[in-house]
C-alpha cells in the first residue's frame, strides 16, 4: 500500500515514538512566527492575489480567483426577469441552508417574522456538517470571556474588529445552552459536566465537542428544529442577484431553479446571507476541506450591490488536510486529534514543531518542511508529513482514538489505515475564508436591509482564526442575524423593486476596461479533463 519512502519513513517514526511521546518542543516567538507566514504561508504569495479595479473595495487586493468572479458579468441583465410577478414574499428571506442560515430562520421565526431559506443544495448541504473538532465556549470556572477574548484576538494577529469579537466570546456560553436545550449531544462526563479540550492557540480547555462530529450534530439539531416550526425551504435553489428598491433597500432577491434553470422573484423586507465559504475556487491549486457548494457566492452577491469587503485576502489552510491515500486527499483531519496528543512529525521520525501553534503557523511550518527543508514524505501523487496517531493511545490509553475520534478512524480504515497503529499523511488543505462582508455588531452590512451571517462575514476573527470559533460564529451571529433581521422587517417600507444596480455594475467593468466572459455567481464548481489537478505544493 505504501510505496518504498513512506515504508522506510514510518519504520524511523516508530523507532522515534516513544522519545517523541514525552518530547514537547517550544512555541515559536512572534518574530519566528512572523518571519515564517512571510515567506511560506499562501497569503504571502503577492502574485496569488490581484487589486479590485471596481466596486466598493476598488484598490484592494483579494485572491486571483475571487477577483475574476467579483469584477465578472451578472447571470442575468436587468430586464431579463419580470419584478412585477412576485413568487415569495417573506420578511426576511435566508439565502443559506447551513448552521448560520438555520440559526437565523429560527430566531425571525421566534420574533413572529415570515421567513423563508433558499438553498442551492439541500438543508444542510454546508461546511457546518464538515466541522469535527469541536465549538468554543468559556464556560468553566477556571475560563472566562475575557481569556477566551485575548486568545483569539492575538490568535488573529490583532485584527478583529472589535465589537464583533466582543459578542462572539460574550455569548458563547449561552450559544452552548441554547444548543444543548435544542438537543446537541455533546460529549459529558457521567456526572453531566461538559467534556472540553485545547484546540489550537487556546489557554484554556475550552472546546465543547460531539465526538469528531461536532457539526454534523449541531446541524441534525438545527435543521430538524427549522423543519419542525414548518419554515419554508426551497431546495436546489440559488440567489442569483440581490433585488434592491428604487430607495436603494435590499428588498429581496432573483432565484434559480438549479434543475430546470427558472428565474424565480423572492420579495423580502430584509435578507440574510448565509452562503458560507469558498474553498471550492481551490485558490492556489490546493485541495479543500469544503463541501460541494462553497464557491464565495454570497460575497460576490454582496459586493455586486455595494457591500464591502473586509479582509479578503485571507484565508486559511488547515494544517492537517489528509494527503493519503488520494481518494480522500484535502479531507479534514480534525485538530483534535493534535489537541489528544498526536503530533506532526518529519521524514526522519522528528517532532519539528509544537502540536498545538495557531493554523497559519502550523501550516507554514508544514510547508516549510517539505519544501525549503526537504523533509517532506513523498507519495505517488504528492508530499505530507506524519501525524503520528499511536500517540494518542500511549497517553490517553487504549479506546482513546474510537471513544474520541471514531469518525476519523473509519475514514482511514475505509482505505486499511488503522490510526490506533498507523501515523496518518497530512498537508495543509484550503480550509476557511477568514475575510468576507464587513458587517456591524448589528449583523447588518453598508447597504441597509442586507444582513450576513457565518463564512461570508469578514472581521470576527481577523486574519486567522483559532479552531472552534467558527462553529461559534454560526450559532452567536446567524441568531443575531435572525433577531435584527425580524426586527427591521417590522419597520421596512420598500419602494417599487429595481435591478438596476445590474447595469451601473457593468458600465463599471466597461469603463474600468476589463475583458472578461467569465459571468458570476459561479454556483458549483467545475472538475472537467484538463483542470491542473489539485495536488499538495
Amino acid at each position: 500500500m505504501y510505496n518504498k519512502e513512506m515504508t522506510e519513513s514510518i519504520k524511523k517514526v516508530e523507532a522515534a515514538r516513544a522519545e517523541n511521546t514525552t518530547f514537547e518542543p517550544r512555541r515559536m516567538t512572534a518574530e519566528e512566527k512572523d518571519t515564517l507566514l512571510a515567506t511560506y504561508h499562501p497569503d504571502y504569495k503577492q502574485d496569488e492575489f490581484r487589486v479590485l479595479q471596481i466596486g466598493p473595495n476598488k484598490g484592494g487586493k483579494v485572491p486571483t480567483e475571487l477577483a475574476a468572479l467579483l469584477q465578472a458579468h451578472s447571470r442575468i441583465t436587468a430586464d431579463a426577469v419580470d419584478l412585477s410577478r412576485i413568487d415569495y414574499d417573506v420578511d426576511v428571506l435566508v439565502i443559506g441552508g447551513g448552521g448560520a442560515g438555520a440559526s437565523a430562520a429560527i430566531e425571525a421565526d421566534n420574533n413572529g417574522a415570515s421567513v423563508m431559506i433558499v438553498t442551492k443544495l439541500r438543508m444542510g448541504d454546508a461546511n457546518t456538517m464538515m466541522a469535527e473538532g469541536g465549538i468554543q465556549a468559556a464556560d468553566k470556572p477556571n475560563d472566562s470571556p475575557a481569556i477566551h477574548y485575548v486568545d483569539a484576538f492575538g490568535g488573529g494577529h490583532f485584527a478583529a474588529k472589535p465589537e464583533l469579537l466582543y459578542k462572539l466570546v460574550n455569548e458563547a456560553p449561552e450559544a452552548i445552552q441554547w444548543l444543548s436545550e435544542l438537543g446537541v449531544e455533546f460529549d459529558k462526563l457521567p456526572d453531566g459536566t461538559m467534556v472540553t479540550t485545547h484546540g489550537g492557540g487556546t489557554s484554556r480547555k475550552r472546546m465543547h465537542a460531539a465526538k469528531d462530529y461536532s457539526g454534523a450534530e449541531i446541524m441534525r439539531t438545527l435543521r430538524d428544529e427549522v423543519l419542525n416550526r414548518n419554515i419554508p425551504v426551497v431546495d436546489f435553489t440559488a440567489a442569483i442577484e440581490l433585488i434592491k428598491d428604487e430607495e436603494g433597500k435590499i428588498a429581496g432577491a432573483v432565484l434559480m431553479n438549479m434543475e430546470t434553470g427558472e428565474l424565480l422573484v423572492a420579495k423580502a423586507k430584509t435578507v440574510i446571507i448565509a452562503t458560507g465559504g469558498a474553498g471550492r475556487l481551490h485558490y492556489q491549486g490546493f485541495p479543500t476541506s469544503n463541501h460541494y457548494g462553497a464557491t464565495a457566492d454570497g460575497l460576490i452577491l454582496g459586493y455586486r450591490v455595494g457591500a464591502k469587503l473586509l479582509y479578503a485576502d485571507t484565508l486559511q489552510y488547515h494544517p492537517t488536510g489528509a494527503a493519503y491515500p488520494e481518494q480522500i486527499f484535502g479531507a479534514l483531519v480534525t485538530e483534535k486529534v493534535r489537541s489528544l496528543g498526536a503530533k506532526l512529525v518529519n521524514v526522519n521520525g522528528e517532532v519539528f514543531m509544537h502540536p498545538l501553534e495557531t493554523r497559519d503557523v502550523s501550516a507554514a511550518s508544514i510547508i516549510r518542511e517539505c519544501s525549503d527543508r526537504g523533509n517532506g514524505v513523498h507519495t505517488d501523487d504528492g508530499v505530507g508529513v506524519w501525524l503520528d496517531t499511536p500517540m494518542i493511545e500511549i497517553k490517553g490509553g487504549e479506546g482513546t482514538i474510537e471513544k474520541r475520534i471514531p469518525a476519523m478512524m473509519r475514514m482511514f480504515a475505509k482505505y486499511g489505515i488503522d490510526i490506533r497503529k498507523e501515523p496518518i499523511l497530512v498537508y495543509p488543505t484550503l480550509h476557511y475564508q477568514n475575510g468576507g462582508l464587513e458587517i456591524s455588531a448589528d449583523g447588518m452590512t453598508n447597504v441597509e436591509n442586507l444582513y450576513v451571517a457565518g463564512e461570508a462575514v469578514g472581521g470576527i476573527h481577523g486574519r486567522n482564526r483559532l479552531m472552534g470559533n467558527s462553529l461559534l460564529d454560526i450559532i452567536v451571529f446567524g441568531r443575531n442575524a435572525g433577531k435584527e433581521a425580524s426586527a427591521k422587517s417590522k419597520r421596512v417600507e420598500l419602494a417599487p423593486l429595481t435591478l438596476k444596480h445590474i447595469d451601473a455594475f457593468e458600465a463599471e467593468i466597461q469603463a474600468a476596461g476589463i475583458e472578461t466572459q467569465t459571468v458570476s455567481p459561479k454556483l458549483l464548481p467545475t472538475y472537467t479533463h484538463g483542470n491542473p489537478r489539485f495536488e499538495a505544493k
